[in-house]
């Protein structure tokens, strides 16, 4: 059950940051225990690909802080987080070991599918509500929040490896948060209808 806590943590990370749970996993791999790489996934602790990956990285870190730019990056980022949902997901043996489950062992498409879910699910929110943010904070807020959800993903990136009994607390916080996101931007939203006298 660890396990899959601990894929279901990373996937949220990859969520908020594709970049940030890939580059956790395959250094913790490299440099500690924490990590056991199952095969088909060494390439994630190979030095080359990490350099690539922190490259993306750092593009996404200063795209993501710049009104405007912020929401062509997160229509850009539609396929790239799930997809590094369902890698971190699968690549931490999560679907494996799922509830110690021999059906999601001989369906590994299945830990693919549960990672891509819930980093699609994150994304989602997050693209949502960036614009909203942007025009309420003049662009002054673009930076703040995406600053806050990097913090977000590697701090959900690090206690689901290393305390991934947290991850359900955090993915508890993370739900009522989005939750009262949602309803703020449909609020605002219906603010800006009424104003321009539309039903």
């Amino acid at each position: 059950m660890l396990a899959a806590l601990t894929g279901l943590g990373l996937s949220t990370a990859a969520g908020l940051n594709a970049y940030i749970p890939l580059l956790v996993v395959g250094v913790l791999a490299n440099f500690t225990d924490a990590v056991k790489l199952p095969d088909g996934y060494s390439w994630l602790s190979n030095w080359g690909v990490l350099a690539v990956i922190a490259v993306l990285l750092v593009a996404e870190f200063v795209l993501d802080k710049v009104p405007a730019v912020d929401s062509v990056n997160d229509t850009i980022q539609t396929v790239v987080r799930p997809a590094s949902g369902g890698v971190v997901f699968s690549a931490t043996q999560a679907a494996a070991e799922f509830d110690h489950s021999t059906w999601m062992a001989e369906h590994p498409w299945a830990g693919w599918l549960l990672g891509i879910v819930m980093a699609l699910a994150v994304h989602a929110v997050k693209a949502a509500a960036r614009p909203v943010i942007n025009a309420g904070t003049a662009g002054v807020g673009a930076p703040v929040v995406s600053t806050a959800e990097d913090a977000g993903s590697l701090g959900m990136s690090l206690v689901a490896v290393f305390a991934p009994a947290l991850v359900i607390v955090a993915l508890l916080v993370m739900a009522v948060l989005a939750w009262w996101l949602i309803r703020k931007v449909r609020r605002i939203r219906a603010r800006r209808r009424a104003a321009r006298g539309q039903p």
